[in-house]
């Protein structure tokens, strides 16, 4: 199965499945949102890389209402989702059906998103993408990226997976879900270590760099392109 038909499977309950399954869900996404360097009123252009159902792309919504987007994502079923999520917002948003490492083909933005995505990139993709990021965004802009990271020793990989079985379990995730997901994380996660994904944003360019928030294996990562 490709990796846009497993995320296609999941469009009737993903948006509730995230909320179950990320540790730390509400501190994530206002972490998130916190960080971005522009005022509320601004009139930004966003791209969401992997959007899926616009989850992420709410949020940042309801921060910067004067937004326009592009959500692009391999999946055809989740975008349509968003579609539907952002159905009342005639004219703002675009959806893209596109592998989104064909980055080059779209630039000028004010902000470029992630969410739960990128980590399914090999490592020399990551790095490659964090250079295509930089290209795209205008000057002053800035990279946000919720993604998951990979333990240092297989001890705390081990550890991390255990915790977060025992999250999605005490959260009353359905046991099937949770088959699902543990089914599309070993087959198509290829987590990355933190200080690799922190080194392939200051080798791309970018300033200000940090993980600025994580729990446990999830973290949040800023990089901004200077003025």
């Amino acid at each position: 199965m490709s990796i846009d038909q497993a995320f296609d499977r999941t469009v009737a309950y993903y948006d509730g499945w995230m909320r179950k399954a990320l540790p730390g869900y509400d501190d994530l996404f206002t972490v998130a949102t916190a960080v971005m360097p522009f005022a509320s009123d601004a009139s930004i252009r966003v791209l969401d890389l992997g959007a899926g159902t616009g989850l992420f792309s709410q949020h940042v919504l309801q921060k910067y209402p004067n937004a326009t987007f592009v959500l692009t994502d391999v999946a055809a079923k989740m975008l349509e989702g968003a579609k539907q999520r952002f159905a009342e917002q005639t004219g703002r948003f675009e959806f893209v059906i596109e592998d989104y490492r064909n980055l080059q083909a779209i630039a000028d933005f004010d902000l470029i998103i992630s969410s739960l995505s990128i980590h399914h990139l090999t490592d020399e993709e990551k790095r490659r993408l964090c250079q295509q990021v930089y290209t795209a965004l205008r000057k002053g802009g800035a990279f946000v990226n919720i993604d998951q990271i990979k333990g240092e020793t297989a001890y705390l990989q081990n550890l991390y997976w255990e915790l977060w079985l025992r999250h999605v379990r005490a959260s009353d995730a359905p046991e099937e879900q949770i088959q699902e997901s543990t089914e599309r994380r070993t087959t198509y996660d290829q987590d990355a270590f933190l200080a690799d994904q922190l080194l392939w944003l200051r080798e791309a360019g970018f300033a200000n760099v940090d993980c600025v928030y994580r729990h446990t294996f999830i973290g949040v990562f800023l990089a901004m392109k200077g003025k």
